[in-house]
């Protein structure tokens, strides 16, 4: 189900450009610096059609017009279309490397170049450089021109999460009073019991968007993505949502040190001075989850925190939330000499 038995591949001057749009761009006065891009759909009936085999993973060509109306682009000029054209990763590194270093555009891409073997051999051109340089600068400057977000990570810290990013930590609540801006580490524990951090960021604003964007990185930055097991946060729906985008597979833990904390917030002072010692006994020092389920019951018949929804959501949720730190299996096989 959902197989592919059938493609038809066909030029890219095929079709016909809308006649609407053509007269409108044909009246239209051009603007300084426009130059006229042509038709770019001529009817080209160029294609070619095949199938797949019944038996066997074989494909069979079933229908090839070979002839174009039009004139073909010379060898010299086949790496300017955009079929041939693309940044590949390397080159996208390389170009925010070199756009961190303040290296201008054109630069970057004559070193590309020279890299490459000549203009013709380097995939893409300067314009394309120029629009992922472009890019970059969009995704972390705002319109003011100050810096948006910002994500580093070394070589040490990234051989760290080879070894001991089974389990991961993120925290979004070191604010900093300079420049408005969320510092939110990515940390987890050795094999001795320390906290090792994985990487750092900075984040002007705490949206699903920049959320994305910074796991997105981390991810990107980090080798052996597949040992992130769980992944332990504060109760943040936006960070909840990023997570279930980019890490489906990853178990999503929420903090109970950040819950705790909420105790005072939720509850009037009389009854967390009364109660906030014997609910932190009874979700620390139960042994079993049937002890914690009697002892909460008991709790909240001889008490007036059966009626307050904030701890009634808390429990219903209660599989999600785990201690800060977490105990992590050590394997000697592949832990660092």
């Amino acid at each position: 189900m959902g197989e592919t038995i059938w493609k038809l591949f066909v030029f890219s001057k095929e079709g016909k450009t809308d006649e609407t749009y053509q007269m409108s761009r044909k009246n239209a006065v051009p603007r300084v610096g426009e130059r006229n891009r042509g038709h770019t759909r001529l009817g080209c009936n160029a294609r070619l059609s095949v199938v797949k085999q019944q038996t066997g993973n074989s494909w069979v060509v079933s229908h090839f017009v070979e002839e174009h109306n039009h004139g073909l682009t010379t060898p010299s000029r086949v790496h300017l279309l955009r079929s041939h054209r693309k940044v590949s990763a390397t080159k996208k590194a390389l170009a925010q490397q070199f756009s961190e270093a303040n290296i201008p555009t054109c630069q970057q891409v004559r070193l590309m170049e020279i890299e490459s073997g000549g203009p013709s051999s380097m995939g893409c051109t300067e314009k394309d450089i120029r629009n992922h340089v472009s890019l970059l600068r969009q995704e972390q400057m705002d319109s003011d021109n100050r810096m948006l977000r910002c994500f580093w990570a070394d070589s040490e810290l990234r051989r760290s999460y080879a070894f001991f990013g089974d389990v991961v930590v993120f925290d979004t609540t070191y604010n900093t009073n300079k420049y408005s801006m969320v510092f939110s580490p990515f940390v987890g524990v050795n094999h001795h019991g320390q906290t090792i951090i994985f990487g750092c960021e900075l984040l002007s604003d705490e949206t699903i968007e920049s959320f994305v964007w910074l796991f997105s990185k981390f991810l990107e930055a980090m080798p052996n993505q597949a040992a992130l097991v769980v992944i332990i946060t504060d109760q943040d729906a936006a960070i909840s949502k990023a997570i279930s985008m980019l890490l489906p597979f990853t178990l999503h833990r929420f903090c109970l040190w950040h819950i705790l904390n909420k105790f005072s917030e939720k509850f009037n002072a009389m009854l967390y001075n009364e109660q906030y010692h014997r609910l932190v006994n009874i979700i620390k020092q139960s042994k079993s989850p049937e002890k914690f389920e009697q002892r909460w019951i008991e709790i909240m018949k001889t008490t007036n925190l059966g009626s307050n929804k904030w701890l009634i959501n808390m429990y219903e949720i209660r599989n999600s939330c785990t201690e800060y730190m977490v105990d992590i299996r050590w394997y000697p096989s592949v832990a660092p000499t």
